[in-house]
């Protein structure tokens, strides 16, 4: 039973991040006007009707820019970490400049892939 109590936090916690996931959708169910129209349960594709069947091909360029997205976007990842720690690295004197070193190598092997993305033609969209 006393390990049961060291659980009642935790318990507490799921309950009440339930109850504020659903109040509002419950709410918003209850409350909410209920008016619809042809427009409004029509299916919405990027802004205009559907012409082409489901399984038209998308243009690679448009995968190319999404993977270069991710790319940048993990290399925001891996510099919060880096920058969160700065002060430490800084005040060590041995790892000073190893620190300063591998982000710079890092930032460069990134910056190559940029470059060579820019020159194969990824980032021109036409």
């Amino acid at each position: 039973m006393i390990m049961l109590e060291n659980y009642f936090p935790v318990l507490v916690f799921v309950l009440v991040g339930i109850v504020f996931g659903c109040a509002p959708i419950v709410l918003g169910w209850l409350v909410g006007p209920r008016r619809p129209y042809a427009e409004k349960n029509s299916a919405y594709e990027c802004g205009f009707e559907a012409f082409e069947d489901a399984r038209m091909k998308f243009d690679v360029r448009y995968y190319l820019i999404a993977i270069i997205f991710i790319l940048f976007d993990l290399e925001i990842a891996f510099l919060f970490p880096w920058a969160s720690i700065f002060k430490e690295i800084v005040s060590s004197e041995s790892m000073k400049m190893f620190g300063f070193i591998e982000m710079l190598v890092f930032l460069g092997i990134l910056l190559l892939g940029f470059i060579f993305a820019w020159a194969k033609g990824a980032l021109d969209w036409e």
